[in-house]
């Protein structure tokens, strides 16, 4: 039996909406389904997630959904024939006061803060940094800047400012009333864009409860690190979140190319070490857009990103509007697996001086210290709300962990954590029975087999959460 334990999310868009389509590529290996918050209406996403959920219950796969805000709109406005071609050392004029389309002189801005953001000797990079200005004078509403690096600019491209700075909340009107479609679709996961430290993260998770209790639901939070004010605050938006996001796009805008790949080994490790979790995301198949295999250097990226223990890897328009959706999620598959096979297990570093507070946690904890030294064929967790299962997943170890959970809601959860499989079981309220119940099913399900030795935790009493107080060593019979 194949066992991936990287987690693929995948962006849903125009190319992979046919409902055939997200059945093959759920099938492929989709755990996780983005939907992107800055195209479409409420209902599209709505109508979009109704048909994950068909053509996941088609599959036989639960998947978590993932509802991304939009964040800010940190842009230009639009020019009168869509685009300009600006030339080195021109002049040109960010004006927050514009109403009339833009020209070679200058463009208006949906960011109306912008004036009061920056000032004489600042650079500005639009369009993800492919032009680059530099703030000569700010009179007024507007900003007047002299072209470093010229190229097309078309309409409502992205504005970065180097090394960070600028004012904009993470959490926009707009992103508010999306929360409010984002919980009514029951999206098991809410990332918010553009946070720069922890009371972002608060704020949106009061506005996702409050939209949530009238479907009993809390979503879980993923913090998107794309502004350099992040980075110093890393710890505490951490510690506000369920997870974080490496979106290396902007972030590279406003720290610079160079410095992104070891902000990506230091975020993976920071939320790890937190017990949080983590996907590494923007570009990563960006070639097969257009082409049916990636490039080596893609294929390398994807495999440092699952080297370096990410809980997931992200496709954005490569599934959303690429010629190749189903076979992106087949490359990048391939990809993990045959990276995970060279991961080292580094368990008993891990716990070299490491404490435990909770009962749950040490459970967990002993758990997988045993079943690595017995070589066990599998971990299995009866859980309800999937803490002992995060626990596991965040030291590497390469045995299995099977999360087996009586909610729908945990299952989808936690089909994002790396190296956990969810799997929904309602047991029995007494132990013996329960843990009876769990061997029979998971040799049913091909896991194991006869003479296998696995490890298994369940809390008694029974069903109730944070309850993990029991660590079992059986061998299958």
């Amino acid at each position: 039996m194949t066992y991936r334990a990287t987690k693929i999310v995948a962006t849903l868009g125009p190319a992979s909406s046919d409902p055939a389509l997200l059945e093959q590529m759920i099938r492929a290996g989709v755990n996780v389904v983005r939907l992107n918050f800055s195209h479409g209406k409420a209902e599209d996403h709505v109508e979009r997630a109704r048909l994950v959920r068909q053509a996941s219950e088609r599959a036989g796969r639960e998947v978590a959904i993932m509802a991304d805000l939009q964040g800010p709109k940190i842009r230009v406005g639009k020019f009168a024939e869509g685009k300009v071609l600006l030339a080195p050392g021109a002049p040109f004029v960010l004006d927050a006061a514009r109403t009339e389309p833009g020209d070679l002189q200058g463009v208006g801005l949906d960011y109306k803060q912008l004036p009061r953001d920056v000032r004489p000797g600042d650079t500005l990079l639009l369009n993800d940094g492919l032009i680059v200005l530099t703030v000569e004078a700010v009179r007024g509403e507007a900003v007047h800047t002299r072209v470093k690096l010229g190229g097309e600019l078309s309409n409502n491209k992205g504005i970065n400012k180097q090394g960070g700075g600028l004012t904009a909340p993470a959490l926009t009107g707009k992103d508010m009333e999306d929360i409010k479609t984002a919980m009514r679709l029951r999206a098991d996961y809410v990332a918010v864009s553009f946070p720069k430290n922890a009371t972002d993260m608060e704020m949106a998770r009061q506005l996702c409860n409050v939209a949530g209790a009238e479907w009993g639901h809390k979503p879980q939070l993923i913090a998107k690190i794309e502004r350099a004010e992040a980075i110093p605050r890393l710890a505490e938006i951490l510690a506000a979140s369920d997870g974080i996001m490496v979106a290396r796009g902007d972030l590279a805008v406003e720290v610079g190319n160079a410095a992104v790949p070891a902000l990506q080994k230091k975020m993976i490790t920071m939320a790890r070490a937190a017990d949080k979790l983590v996907i590494t995301a923007t570009q990563m198949m960006e070639s097969m857009i257009a082409n049916p295999v990636p490039t080596r250097a893609e294929v390398s990226d994807v495999a440092n990103a699952v080297l370096d223990g990410t809980d997931a890897v992200m496709l954005s328009a490569e599934t959303a509007a690429g010629k190749y959706p189903l076979e992106t999620v087949q490359e990048m598959a391939a990809i993990c697996m045959a990276a995970e096979e060279h991961d080292p297990a580094e368990l008993d570093a891990d716990f070299s001086g490491a404490t435990f507070q909770r009962i749950d946690q040490s459970i967990a904890m002993g758990a997988l210290f045993t079943a690595y030294h017995l070589g066990a064929k599998a971990i299995v967790a009866l859980t309800d709300s999937g803490s002992t299962a995060l626990w596991m997943s965040r030291h590497r170890v390469r045995i299995p962990i099977y999360a087996l959970t009586p909610k729908v809601g945990t299952q989808r959860k936690l089909a994002l954590y790396r190296n956990v499989r969810p799997l929904l079981m309602d047991t029995s309220a007494l132990r013996d029975e329960a843990l009876a119940q769990a061997e029979a099913y998971l040799k049913q399900q091909g896991v194991m087999a006869s003479g296998d030795v696995y490890a298994i935790t369940c809390g008694e009493p029974m069903g109730a959460p944070g309850g993990t107080n029991m660590l079992k060593i059986c061998r299958a019979g």
